[in-house]
């Protein structure tokens, strides 16, 4: 992938990032957070990691997100009003970041593996996703499946405690 496309796709992600928490609209907010997944799913793919980019538009931007909206549709969420901003609070945060970015900064600088290039990575010889598969299923059943029963038993919980009460 070229170094373009790279940035775009790495800056894309982090602006939809940091809309989803900066967005007092919570739908605007959750259609952030799917453009933040396809930017993140297009940096997998320049990676030559094909089934996690796949997996990270089909189940996260596909099915978490429509399950995400319509959750939020369906409990009628109004935009947050707006508070008064703790500038106290605010600086400190600011603080921390700017401190946790120069750290990062400087482990950067003196690690001596981050100045060489990577060396291409050699193609597997067998299907990763036929193994994905058989430890899913035969491994990890029990946990796929409580997961799912989880999800429904949430939506229809939202269901029932958005439900209007007759006149």
């Amino acid at each position: 992938m070229s170094p373009f496309l790279f940035w775009l796709f790495a800056s894309l992600t982090l602006i939809f990032g940091a809309a989803v928490v900066l967005n007092p609209n919570p739908v605007a907010s959750a259609l952030s957070l799917v453009a933040s997944f396809l930017g993140l799913s297009a940096l997998f793919m320049s990676l030559d990691a094909f089934f996690i980019g796949i997996i990270q538009v089909l189940v996260y931007a596909g099915a978490v997100m429509v399950l995400f909206l319509f959750i939020i549709m369906l409990l009628d969420l109004r935009a947050e009003e707006r508070r008064r901003i703790n500038w106290l609070a605010a600086a400190g945060g600011f603080g921390v970041a700017v401190i946790l970015l120069v750290q990062i900064c400087v482990v950067i600088v003196h690690f001596q593996a981050a100045k060489q290039t990577f060396p291409p990575l050699a193609r597997p010889t067998s299907a990763d996703v036929w193994n994905i598969g058989q430890l899913l299923f035969m491994n990890y059943n029990l946990p796929f499946q409580v997961i799912g029963v989880l999800v429904l038993v949430a939506t229809v919980g939202v269901v029932l405690l958005s439900r209007r009460e007759p006149r």
